[in-house]
């Protein structure tokens, strides 16, 4: 079963397409004097920035916060701020103002969309809720608000095994939109799991002839590995002490506590400066250099500080939407990880 859906800044198309995000435009002003008066800035309108960890980095230099979809979104809820700027895209966003209705949510750029969450929107699940009636439905984080609301549960990497853990083993399980993250979560879990063919264009694009090259050239090869990536069961295949499959804030949090000389990276490679900068004795390889989410780099330093002189571009979701997808973004905050 594939749809179509059109987001903001989501390139439309068959759920396993290749799809070429645009990139934004290389920063030109000084980036020390831009930071300081987006610093200025978020201070003069009590705001408070969050990034994501495949942000630009000099925008996750300014923000107060860095880190992935489940990390961003407690951050958010517990943040108290009147103005939240998310340096993220476009789902991320709606997820912060679902949860903090009180808050002014800021996207810098509302080209930031996702593949991804393009793959499935509200009438494709509720066709394919009408098909198991009796299911209980996950979606990943990486899915427009109207999805969420017709979801039982949100879940993000970090926290999707204990999700689908936390579901009573006699229940049918409909997970969406991603298809890697849920073959993984069928192995890790011995769950069987009815799976919606979308993917992330980026991390799809990670195949398994990357992880052999790697392991061809470097037998002892460490690997992190993002469960979204298209090499994964390949990983897994070759999975021994060497080998992890982690979310995002996984990553991070191996390579602070890991000593490692040399590790190889399969994610998009925004995370690198994150994981350089948590381990900087330890050398962090890309599988491969060119994954890179051109929407997650539509968001520049101009962009934050025009937002944030502006008010605006301010991303809202509608009331009886935002009351239906508030429940299961609740269990997913609430849910390990």
């Amino acid at each position: 079963m594939t749809n179509q859906a059109g987001r903001p800044g989501a390139t439309p198309g068959a759920a396993g397409s290749a799809v070429d995000a645009p990139h934004a435009e290389d920063v030109t002003e000084d980036v020390t004097e831009l930071a300081a008066e987006v610093r200025d800035l978020a201070r003069e309108r009590n705001a408070v920035i969050l990034a994501h960890h495949y942000q630009r980095p000099e925008v996750q230099d300014v923000a107060d916060y860095v880190g992935d979809s489940l990390g961003l979104a407690r951050r958010a809820a517990a943040s108290g701020a009147p103005v939240i700027v998310f340096c993220g895209v476009h789902f991320m966003a709606e997820t912060a103002a679902i949860l903090c209705p009180e808050a002014t949510v800021i996207l810098p750029d509302l080209e930031a969309g996702c593949s991804l969450a393009a793959s499935v929107d509200g009438a494709a699940v509720r066709a394919w809720k009408a098909e198991h009636p009796d299911a209980v439905v996950v979606s990943y984080v990486n899915t427009s608000a109207e999805v969420k609301a017709e979801s039982d549960y949100c879940c993000t990497s970090s926290n999707a095994r204990a999700v689908i853990e936390a579901i009573p083993p006699d229940r049918e399980i409909l997970f969406l939109p991603d298809l890697f993250l849920g073959l993984w979560l069928e192995r890790v879990t011995g769950r069987r799991l009815h799976l919606w063919p979308g993917e992330c264009h980026v991390h799809a694009g990670i195949r398994p002839e990357d992880v052999d090259r790697v392991t061809r050239s470097e037998p002892d090869a460490a690997l992190l590995v993002h469960p979204e990536c298209g090499c994964t069961s390949q990983a897994l295949a070759f999975a021994n002490e060497r080998t992890h499959v982690l979310s995002t804030q996984g990553m991070i949090e191996f390579a602070r506590r890991t000593g490692a000389r040399r590790l190889h990276v399969a994610t998009e490679v925004g995370i690198l400066y994150g994981l350089r900068r948590a381990a900087p004795g330890t050398e962090f390889v890309p599988i491969r250099d060119d994954a890179v989410c051109g929407y997650m780099k539509r968001i520049t330093l101009p962009k934050v500080r025009d937002a944030l002189r502006a008010g605006g571009p301010v991303v809202r979701v509608a009331p009886d939407v935002a009351a239906r997808a508030r429940r299961a973004i609740e269990r997913m905050v609430a849910i390990g990880g």
